[in-house]
């Protein structure tokens, strides 16, 4: 990974995905509210006389993000620009899509801003780092949910110990450490019911992909990293007309299962 670092100032970084589907079905994925929603973060675009003006992102309680939008030519490209991250300069984000033999397309980012330090080039590498996961999901949604509504839960909670010993307590909490890709698997008893396919597996980085058959269609997200303290999180992406019945009902069972599992870890004394 590296920082593209240009005359001007300009700083960027690209990341791109081939994902099966026409331009026109890939735009729906990367450039509407409901699209985006399907495999990244809960996303609304803010409209004016019929054309796309603002795009808002929550990431997370107190994390929400609004970017004008800069330029708009579906279904091929559209551009962004938003806030920076804790007083960093301004961020812009381009997407583009380009039609590929055999019924796919190139997806591609570009997340750049203007520094004339190297300040904020740990935040662009980190950003650069976790496209890849999300646009798996992309790639499992447009190739097994295309078009289909969706519905999101997700839990992101600090637990104690390393990177490697969440990882460890969490996979093996779900029945998914051992297994690997293509193999089917059901969460064991004492977890909310989860059944589907191991999509992705990967230890350093430590996340899992899961495309699921119960609940209901949908993908299953999960990883354990070090932003501070140490995170697990689990994001859940369902399809179909009955996602929202879903998430309604089985939120309040992963709250509970997440709270016995990771209790909060006890804070420690300045002094300590």
């Amino acid at each position: 990974m590296s920082v593209k670092k240009e005359p001007s100032g300009r700083r960027s970084i690209q990341v791109e995905v081939e994902v099966p589907g026409t331009p026109e079905q890939v735009w729906q994925a990367i450039a509407t509210g409901p699209g985006i929603s399907s495999w990244f973060v809960p996303t609304e675009f803010e409209e004016s006389d019929g054309k796309p003006v603002a795009v808002k992102m929550n990431f997370g309680p107190g994390m929400e993000s609004r970017s004008t939008v800069t330029a708009w030519d579906p279904p091929r490209s559209f551009a962004a620009q938003g806030e920076g991250w804790g007083g960093s300069p301004p961020i812009a984000t381009e997407w583009s899509v380009e039609a590929r033999a055999g019924g796919t397309c190139l997806v591609r980012v570009v997340n750049s801003l203007f520094a004339s330090t190297d300040d904020w080039d740990n935040q662009l590498e980190g950003t650069e780092s976790g496209w890849p996961g999300f646009f798996r999901t992309l790639r499992i949604y447009l190739s097994h949910f295309p078009g289909q509504r969706s519905a999101i839960m997700q839990f992101v909670t600090p637990v104690a110990g390393t990177e490697a010993e969440a990882w460890e307590t969490l996979t093996a909490a779900l029945g998914v450490n051992g297994l690997s890709v293509g193999q089917h698997w059901t969460t064991p008893a004492g977890v909310p019911v989860l059944s589907g396919v191991v999509e992705h597996l990967t230890h350093r980085p430590y996340d899992a992909l899961l495309r699921l058959d119960q609940p209901g269609p949908g993908v299953a997200a999960l990883g354990a990293f070090n932003c501070g303290p140490i995170m697990v999180a689990l994001s859940f992406y369902h399809y179909g007309d009955q996602a929202a019945e879903t998430v309604a009902r089985e939120t309040p069972r992963w709250q509970a299962w997440i709270q016995e599992r990771f209790p909060k870890p006890p804070e420690t004394s300045p002094s300590e």
